[in-house]
């Protein structure tokens, strides 16, 4: 099998050749850019600059040199995007290495801090001296009455958000006229050039889109409070999302594997929301977004984002059309793979949980991260329905030599 056949067939529930690997196909399953840079120099690459194609968490592109070394099976559609050099422009990441950063991207830095702009020069998100990341400081629409508000600026509000507005390769590309015609060149030009399972990021966001627009705290109250509201902006969401995504679809959808939402609905204990709120506020309308994929590239795959503790849900995302859930945070309270696989091995793929970053991945402990990684495999291996990935983004503290071993460990295991 090629690479995109082992994926696909992992998601067909059909036993592949070996298990499929994911490493950077999408923006949870990178690595951040600092040890990006320590890992080239452990592999003794010598070549190409550290580019940061995610600026809010600073993750790298993964060049193809790494990705022959690590035998990975997947390709972000945002590597079809961004190739001349006037695209980029310098910088520097937090522990001094230099580094490129896509040019549209505006940042200022006042005293020891960075700062992300809104296309207005609107600070709306800081990187503090000593943090290796983003974090958004504006919260647009916190102060708006949510029980009698119609939502009919919200796209305008968007671009006022950290989150919804700073984009990667690909996603500043307007979607009409000339963007939509570079985006599908670009991604047919991309499927031409590899055998890769190629991943489309969306997004999608209907659990955390409002709360990035008017803070977490007050949309967790004004859903209990304004059941009404919530579902009139769950609408909303998804009547945006839906207009952008036929257009999407239109220009990338035969050229893509695998399209990619988002929703963290999990903490490390528990769900952050009553599954009967999901049930509520989210699944009727993840269950039109999904249908409208199928509908429109039913070859496509569904993928959605979301972290922590989410079992719960599981099976309301199984029958609102999802085909395949990540990161599988294995730390979590009832994420256990031999425990999923039981319950809903042949309904859904699990694409992670191959090696937790929390407590397993940076510990140098001889022969630990080998241990936990065969271990991993061994559960999910046979009739499909898994992709390897670590539980989310390799941070920056994590060495080199560590993600060697993982790796390593899965091509002599997979």
């Amino acid at each position: 099998m090629n690479s995109r056949e082992r994926v696909l067939a992992s998601l067909n529930f059909r036993e592949p050749d070996k298990v499929p690997v994911d490493f950077g196909g999408h923006r949870s399953s990178g690595i951040s850019a600092i040890a990006y840079a320590r890992l080239k120099k452990a592999l003794g690459i010598t070549s190409g600059d550290i580019y940061v194609y995610d600026m809010i968490q600073q993750l790298a592109i993964v060049e193809q040199p790494v990705l022959d070394r690590f035998e990975v099976d997947t390709i972000e559609l945002g590597r079809a995007y961004m190739h001349n050099a006037s695209e980029w422009k310098n910088w520097e990441l937090p522990d001094g290495t230099p580094c490129k950063i896509p040019a549209m991207i505006q940042v200022e830095k006042k005293g020891d801090d960075w700062y992300l702009l809104s296309d207005s020069g609107l600070p709306f998100g800081v990187q503090k001296k000593g943090c290796l990341y983003f974090e958004q400081t504006q919260y647009p629409m916190e102060h708006r009455d949510f029980e009698n508000d119609a939502f009919a600026d919200l796209r305008e509000q968007f671009k006022l958000s950290m989150w919804c507005s700073t984009p990667a390769p690909g996603g500043h590309l307007p979607l009409e006229g000339e963007g939509l015609r570079k985006m599908q060149d670009g991604a047919r030009l991309l499927r031409e050039s590899t055998d890769k399972a190629i991943i489309g990021l969306f997004g999608g966001n209907l659990f955390e889109t409002p709360q990035l627009m008017f803070r977490a705290e007050n949309y967790f109250m004004n859903m209990s409070l304004f059941p009404e509201a919530t579902l009139r902006l769950s609408e909303r969401l998804t009547e945006i999302y839906c207009t952008d995504m036929v257009k999407w679809l239109g220009a990338v959808g035969p050229y893509i594997d695998i399209m990619l939402f988002g929703d963290d609905l999990g903490s490390n204990q528990g769900p952050l929301i009553d599954p009967e709120m999901y049930r509520q506020y989210y699944k009727p309308f993840h269950k039109i977004m999904w249908t409208a994929v199928k509908k429109s590239a039913p070859h496509v795959k569904i993928l959605l984002h979301s972290c922590g503790s989410i079992e719960p849900f599981l099976d309301d995302l199984i029958d609102a059309g999802l085909d395949a859930v990540n990161p599988v945070q294995i730390s979590c309270r009832g994420m256990q793979l031999d425990g999923l696989k039981k319950k809903y091995g042949g309904r859904i793929t699990f694409w992670g949980g191959g090696c937790d970053t929390q407590s397993v991945l940076s510990d140098e402990q001889p022969g630990r991260i080998e241990d936990h990684v065969r271990k991993q495999l061994a559960v999910m291996k046979g009739n499909g329905g898994f992709v390897f990935q670590q539980v989310h983004n390799i941070l920056g503290n994590v060495p080199p030599g560590n993600i060697i071993r993982m790796f390593d460990t899965v091509i002599k295991n997979r």
